[in-house]
Parts: C-alpha cells; sequence; structure tokens
C-alpha cells in the first residue's frame, strides 16, 4: 500500500505551513487522506497543486511595498537593497547571489514584499 505524502513534507514541498494545509483543506483547495491520526497526501494530489501554484503565485504575506531601487552594496557573502517605497524607505538584507540573480541594479523598480510574524513596538 502507498504510504502517501505526510503533511509536513507535503507543506515544506509547498513552502507554506501546516496550519495553512489544514486551512486549504477546510476550504477544498487540496485533499488529504485520513490514516490513523495522520492526513496524507496523494502524490498526484501534490503534483495537481505543485502545478496551481506555478500558474497562479500565491503569497500569504499581505504587506507589499511598489517602490524604486535607490542603492544596493554588495560585499562577497551579502547585499543592502535601499528601496524608496512612497514616504518610507525600506532596507532589505540578502544573499548577494540572489541579488545577482535578480539582476538588481539601483533606478529599477521593485516591491518590498515584508512578512513578518513579529513586530517590535519601543516608546521613544
Amino acid at each position: 500500500m502507498d504510504e502517501g505524502i505526510r503533511i509536513g513534507v507535503a507543506a515544506q514541498a509547498l513552502g507554506v505551513s501546516v496550519d495553512t494545509l489544514r486551512r486549504w483543506e477546510r476550504d477544498d483547495r487540496i485533499k488529504f487522506e485520513r490514516r490513523g491520526n495522520r492526513r496524507v497526501l496523494a502524490p498526484e494530489e501534490l503534483a495537481r497543486v505543485l502545478r496551481e501554484r506555478g500558474t497562479n503565485p500565491r503569497s500569504s504575506a499581505r504587506n507589499r511595498l511598489p517602490g524604486v531601487i535607490i542603492d544596493i552594496q554588495r560585499d562577497g557573502v551579502m547585499a543592502q537593497i535601499d528601496l524608496a517605497c512612497g514616504p518610507y524607505r525600506i532596507v532589505a538584507l540578502m544573499s548577494r547571489e540572489a541579488a545577482d540573480e535578480l539582476d538588481l541594479k539601483a533606478g529599477q523598480t521593485a516591491t518590498a514584499v515584508v512578512k513578518s510574524t513579529i513586530v517590535v513596538v519601543e516608546r521613544s
């Protein structure tokens, strides 16, 4: 009998959390099989969802700030990207390899996508 793909492995393959997959199941976006106390996914179902996500990319990030790259500083390993997004200055750190693959240059338009589970607020 095929063991199926465990929910944690499926979440990792899809780049989402296990909680997201449970929500998708409630919303009938994905179909799991129950095997005892486990949710498992048929390989064909995982392939279907991966294909759909490839043609219709989605993100759980809600904070999207369109702007312009105003400066890039690269060193051997890291890159610092400064963006002007309306009245905000956004500074992003990423690997130099990622910045090079995206071919980022000052003056280009870009979108800062902010995904954070923690926000710290300090009194001045």
